[in-house]
């Protein structure tokens, strides 16, 4: 078995004046399912608790399951229970079952000096499609304005491309559940809070270090080289496997990109170098942190 939860908390993952019921829903599941992918997992059920301002109890609340279930759907997914109760402010906290073959859950813990580091899609979409959504919303709401006063933003169809990584990221379930039948990643992660710290994540786990090639990363075409090691709630799948490891350029549709090694951890040298055409720099994890 293998179970993750996770929360997403209005005013912290989301602001109601700027994203969409259904973008609301998607993103709260799919949270959970890159959890799992990155298990090499297959979902077998969800349990869901919502707390909710009385006001978004209706029509906002269907909306919300609109979005919730398609991505539910997509996934053979059933929502199997949870709890609904009013809250001053809108959070969901998602639990998913799912299931591996005994022995062979990906973990972070497995990767080894010599093997070698690669990511599935392209980096920094969600964290520029989030910059041209606080853009596109401009002024923010007064804080304490009522909810029922909230004018949904409207998105132009000239952004949506843009927008979608952030508002609609894809869970890489097909291609950890493909990892795992072929035995080839060593480790792996789900990039949710961002490469720099993601990649850090994973380091201390097996205790090693890495180095990233700038060149190779596979950059979204709106984000920046910032955006692709630092943004965070990509959902991609970071990874290592042995030289031997006979990768395909794409698993299930999904461009598979070598971007760096791992190697020995070796004092005074940092714990994940960032290698561009000046040389070698330490890269710190400056993605998501709580409490940072």
């Amino acid at each position: 078995m293998a179970v993750t939860t996770d929360l997403s908390i209005g005013g912290r993952h989301f602001r109601l004046e700027q994203h969409a019921p259904e973008s609301i829903g998607h993103r709260a599941l799919a949270r959970g399912l890159s959890d799992l992918a990155a298990m090499g997992a297959r979902p077998l059920a969800a349990f869901l608790s919502l707390g909710l301002p009385r006001e978004l109890a209706g029509r906002w609340l269907n909306r919300f399951f609109d979005g919730f279930f398609a991505l539910a759907d997509a996934h053979n997914t059933p929502l199997a229970g949870g709890d609904l109760a009013e809250s001053t402010i809108p959070v969901a906290d998602i639990v998913l079952a799912g299931a591996v073959p005994s022995g062979k859950a990906l973990l972070r813990s497995r990767a080894k000096p010599g093997h070698l580091l690669y990511v599935t899609g392209r980096l920094g979409g969600a964290a520029a499609g989030l910059a041209q959504l606080n853009k596109l919303a401009g002024a923010r709401v007064p804080h304490g304005s009522p909810l029922n006063s909230l004018r949904e933003l409207r998105i132009p169809a000239s952004l949506r491309d843009t927008l979608n990584p952030h508002l609609f990221p894809q869970p890489r379930l097909a291609q950890g559940l493909w990892l795992t039948r072929h035995s080839l990643a060593s480790a792996a992660i789900d990039l949710s809070d961002g490469l720099s710290t993601d990649l850090a994540h994973l380091c201390n786990e097996s205790g090693v270090n890495a180095e990233l090639n700038a060149d190779a990363l596979p950059i979204y075409p709106t984000a920046t080289l910032a955006q692709a090691l630092h943004g965070g709630e990509d959902y991609e799948l970071l990874f290592t496997a042995p030289p031997s490891a006979r990768l395909p350029r794409r698993i299930a549709g999904v461009p598979v990109t070598l971007i760096g090694r791992i190697v020995r951890p070796r004092a005074p040298m940092p714990q994940v170098c960032l290698i561009t055409a000046h040389g070698s720099q330490p890269l710190a994890p400056r993605g998501w942190q709580h409490f940072s």
